[in-house]
């Protein structure tokens, strides 16, 4: 599918970083990445969760799915209700693309518990702001797909259902930062994009002819600073100290894999992270920040294990910076993934073998060597002549090279194993062992006394010393933020 912060000396905060599809075999081959490109061997190298004091597994499977998809378990793990495959901010009662199964069964997140507590929230994501992971933060939808109205059946318009952008601008109006792709979902029909002026598949989408970015604007009170921007100078030149409300959409679709980002356009991750962290910090009763790295779900979507672990790279060089602005002593963080993927390495490589080279050997079935990295299914499979692709043949250090599956699909799937999380800080060791996934949201509201679960707060407040413990009596006393 992965960080919140708070700026007094003392108190708790809570950052949780979510990382689509970094199972653990793209844990373990991000950080041998990490390590090569600074011209180490690279399984020694230590990502930044890797420092992390406490280790836990999340169970990802879906209420109807074994193996899940990334809209069940975003409303896990942001809402703790398990839920359908493809449905976002609502529980197992509704069923899929099913619009009148909706109504009642509504579930709130750790974002609006946040922003119910007088902290400031924001998301910040490499994909669409209104795709599934950030989406499950502030809407209720029976299907992960419907960005815009365009995209939904006219049933389910006729029955009342509001697209996923709609309900981004309407649903929690005060979102205080907002950063990711998904341009053309805010605005009518065919509208030239600003930056893609002649690419007919980054106009406009919407049939109710809103313009969703001035809704944004005429929501934020006049004495307020908003801004929006679409590109890496804008965000490079904002002043966070007057900026109250910031609405960064800087593509049409999703954001551009890292290895692709143009400089000037579009800003990497931890750019965007680094930002929203000093606009958020400003609320002195804290704030909770979602941080999704996105596209490395996608790169093994697409069989090109390049571009996603330099994506999981870039997000560890974001959780890096997220920590640089935080304190373990007053901020909960949290890394996880939403799920995995049938991606995997192996072949008795040597120590300092390069993570996307061969094998030291060849198949001893069909005599051709084979890289490292494979894939159990997905669009690398191909058969030249009757026979598996020669490797040798082809440049499998490309950046978009698909690496070999075993099973043919046009699109890789999710695996099915537990994730990994990671965490730091106050009640971090609430996630130790084994969890189910919708375990986690009720962990950092508990360190944060935000949501419904409130009762050891005042607890802590009403014993008049630390005796029940200096940590909760923290919580109890101090504002929190979250950061995720």
């Amino acid at each position: 599918m992965i960080s919140p912060f708070l700026v007094l000396a003392i108190g708790t905060c809570l950052t949780n970083s979510l990382v689509p599809g970094m199972g653990v075999s793209t844990v373990t081959a991000a950080r041998i990445l990490k390590g090569q490109l600074h011209h180490n061997p690279g399984e020694e190298t230590r990502l930044e969760m890797d420092k992390f004091p406490f280790v836990a597994l999340s169970k990802t499977y879906n209420t109807n799915a074994q193996v899940p998809d990334s809209a069940g378990t975003a409303t896990a793990y942001l809402c703790g209700v398990k839920a359908n495959e493809g449905t976002v901010g609502v529980s197992a009662a509704t069923e899929r693309s099913r619009c009148n199964t909706t109504q009642g069964n509504e579930v709130t997140s750790i974002l609006r518990w946040a922003k119910d507590a007088g902290k400031s929230v924001g998301i910040v994501t490499t994909t669409r702001v209104n795709h599934a992971t950030p989406s499950a933060a502030y809407a209720h939808s029976a299907d992960r797909d419907w960005y815009s109205d365009n995209e939904m059946p006219p049933e389910a318009l006729s029955q009342g259902c509001k697209d996923i952008a709609y309900q981004l601008m309407h649903n929690i109006r005060d979102i205080d930062v907002i950063m990711g792709g998904g341009r053309k979902y805010m605005y009518p029909k065919n509208k030239t994009d600003v930056e893609y002026e002649i690419d007919e598949k980054a106009r406009g989408t919407r049939l109710d002819g809103l313009d969703l970015v001035d809704t944004w604007k005429s929501f934020k009170p006049r004495h307020k600073h908003s801004h929006f921007i679409w590109n890496r100078t804008e965000l490079l030149t904002l002043d966070p100290h007057n900026v109250d409300y910031l609405l960064g959409l800087f593509e049409p679709g999703d954001m551009q894999y890292e290895l692709n980002r143009n400089n000037v356009t579009d800003p990497s991750l931890s750019e965007m992270v680094v930002v929203a962290i000093q606009i958020l910090r400003k609320n002195p009763k804290g704030f909770f920040l979602l941080v999704e790295g996105g596209r490395i779900d996608h790169g093994h979507h697409e069989g090109k294990a390049k571009q996603a672990l330099h994506e999981a790279v870039e997000m560890d060089r974001a959780i890096g910076q997220a920590g640089s602005l935080t304190s373990s002593e007053d901020t909960l963080t949290v890394v996880t993934a939403d799920h995995s993927h049938v991606f995997t390495f192996g072949g008795y490589t040597p120590r300092g073998n390069s993570i996307f080279g061969l094998a030291p050997m060849l198949s001893d079935t069909d005599k051709k060597p084979f890289t490292a990295i494979l894939y159990g299914n997905g669009p690398g499979y191909k058969v030249v002549g009757g026979e598996r692709e020669n490797v040798s043949m082809v440049d499998y250090a490309h950046n978009n090279y698909q690496a070999q599956s075993a099973v043919p699909l046009r699109h890789e799937t999710h695996g099915g194993e537990d994730v990994a999380v990671f965490s730091k800080g106050p009640m971090a060791h609430l996630l130790h062992g084994v969890h189910e996934q919708n375990y986690i949201p009720h962990v950092m509201a508990y360190a944060a006394c935000i949501g419904a679960n409130l009762d050891h707060c005042a607890s802590a407040s009403s014993a008049g010393s630390l005796a029940a413990g200096p940590l909760l009596l923290a919580l109890a006393l101090f504002p929190l933020s979250v950061l995720f």
